[in-house]
């Protein structure tokens, strides 16, 4: 037993409180936001270590043994989804310090990025689907907060349908969950599985993998369930829209890979093949709403619909290539989408505009941004060796070897659409005749381009360094391919 693994959950959490006190101090409120992410982040690079060595980490709380106490849960692939987490948040938040305006950080602008971090991490982590609905809204609540800050119309217009999807998906959640126990008999996750398997009744079993799958699809916006996505992300300023793109959705997707890969594998037939089959049509209408578009924040908004279908498509796989290829995707996407997003923010901040026939001959004036943008483009369509590639051929291979030769294309196909709908972002902002700007603080573009850049170069070294990382990716896959070595983890803790 360790306490490692509730650190990256505790401390932003105590952090948070400690903020509250702090409401009109903007100094006291930055410096002590980075040494809570920088305590985090120590931690959670700690507890990879850790996790690589001695393998599964779990603690059931209250000193009642599992399944009967709330059990927490690290294995590589949390692991590495809480250090990507924290990591981007840290990088976000240095950004904020240019470019989200003092009125708003002075009022609980960090308590809640970090009390959302706290759930983001606490849903990684937990072994207890209940907990894990808990966790998820704490990182709600916290999103409330940070949609509606500033008090700008269109955010306010556009948090009462964020707020409601959430608030009906959550009530779906319980309902839901309630079902499950009333079937299992049981919340720890790991003790689900067993009880799963002890079931002759599959039919019950698989109305339930389908309605986590609809709970879970509105947190991580599958098709039709992301129509409030577009809207909802696009209100909010550059680092709450960086915040929301590269880690929100994921929690949902992190989810349905728990789930449909620890106990909904009894009737793999159908639910994963259900599953593959939204997965594709996600990536449809993810690719259609990036070209539809000639507002950067769309388009890049739509991108993150096409990659939360490329990972699931990986995960219906249910092969170590479909499932390996899927877990590198989704780090990647993570910190890609990071970077794009603060990337565009400074591309809106020079030019005054996110529309994109309102820009031009950027190249000649900010020639390092266009760089830095041109190379995290091509690391989001897949570019070797950028980050992408490897993740995406995994899964392409995937689908290959179980048959699913047409999803392979649509996953190729998307790739190029990809490519084109953000390449269209760099020829119409760097290339032709530049437009008027209007003034811009020189001081303050540099502040902004120094994590943006960070995050670019993270992916290169992400793409680079595949190899380095392929003994965390096998260990993260082989427990979602083999269920027990989880179970064992938990249960014999």
């Amino acid at each position: 037993m360790i306490n490692l693994l509730l650190f990256p959950i505790l401390l932003p959490f105590l952090f948070g409180i400690i903020l509250l006190f702090f409401k009109e101090n903007v100094v006291i409120q930055r410096s002590l936001t980075l040494i809570g992410l920088l305590l985090s982040l120590i931690a959670s690079c700690v507890l990879i270590t850790k996790v690589k060595v001695d393998g599964i980490q779990a603690i059931t709380l209250g000193s009642w043994p599992a399944p009967f106490g709330i059990s927490m849960v690290s294995d590589m692939l949390s692991a590495m989804l809480v250090t990507s987490s924290i990591l981007i948040t840290l990088f976000v938040v240095i950004y904020s310090f240019t470019a989200i305006g003092k009125e708003r950080e002075r009022f609980f602008y960090y308590p809640a990025i970090l009390f959302m971090l706290t759930g983001i991490n606490g849903a990684f982590t937990t072994g207890d689907i209940f907990n894990m609905f808990v966790f998820f809204e704490v990182l709600l609540i916290a999103s409330y907060v940070l949609i509606v800050l500033g008090g700008e119309k269109r955010q306010l217009q556009e948090s009462i349908k964020y707020i409601l999807v959430n608030v009906i998906s959550s009530a779906l959640f319980v309902i839901t969950v309630a079902y499950l126990y009333s079937v299992v008999g049981t919340l720890n996750m790991a003790d689900i599985s067993v009880k799963i398997s002890e079931i002759g009744n599959t039919g019950i079993i698989t109305v339930i993998a389908v309605l986590f799958l609809i709970v879970f699809g509105v947190k991580g916006a599958i098709f039709p369930l992301y129509f409030w996505l577009p809207g909802s992300y696009s209100a909010p300023p550059i680092p709450v829209l960086a915040l929301f793109g590269a880690l929100l959705t994921k929690v949902g997707v992190y989810a349905i890979t728990r789930t449909y890969t620890l106990f909904f594998i009894h009737d793999i037939g159908f639910t994963h093949q259900l599953l593959m089959v939204i997965s594709v049509l996600t990536i449809i209408a993810g690719c259609i709403g990036a070209l539809a578009y000639f507002d950067v924040k769309q388009i890049i908004i739509y991108n993150i619909i096409i990659a939360v279908g490329v990972i699931l498509f990986g995960i219906s796989q249910m092969n170590e290539a479909g499932i390996s290829g899927a877990l590198f995707y989704l780090i990647h996407d993570m910190i890609i989408k990071g970077a794009l997003f603060l990337l565009i923010g400074i591309i809106i901040a020079i030019t005054g505009t996110s529309n994109l026939r309102k820009m031009g001959g950027l190249m000649k004036t900010h020639a390092p941004l266009g760089w830095m943008y041109l190379i995290a483009a091509f690391g989001l369509a897949g570019i070797p060796p950028l980050s992408g590639f490897v993740g995406k051929l995994l899964i392409v291979q995937g689908a290959f070897e179980a048959g699913n030769v047409w999803g392979s294309i649509v996953i190729l196909g998307s790739s190029l659409i990809v490519l084109l709908s953000v390449i269209r972002i760099f020829v119409y902002a760097f290339w032709g005749e530049p437009v008027i700007l209007p003034k811009s603080n020189t001081r303050s573009y540099r502040r902004m381009m120094f994590p943006a850049v960070a995050l670019v170069v993270l992916s290169i070294f992400y793409g680079v360094g595949t190899e380095w990382l392929v003994p965390y990716m096998t260990k993260a896959t082989d427990v979602l391919l083999q269920p027990s070595i989880y179970i064992d983890a938990v249960l014999k803790e």
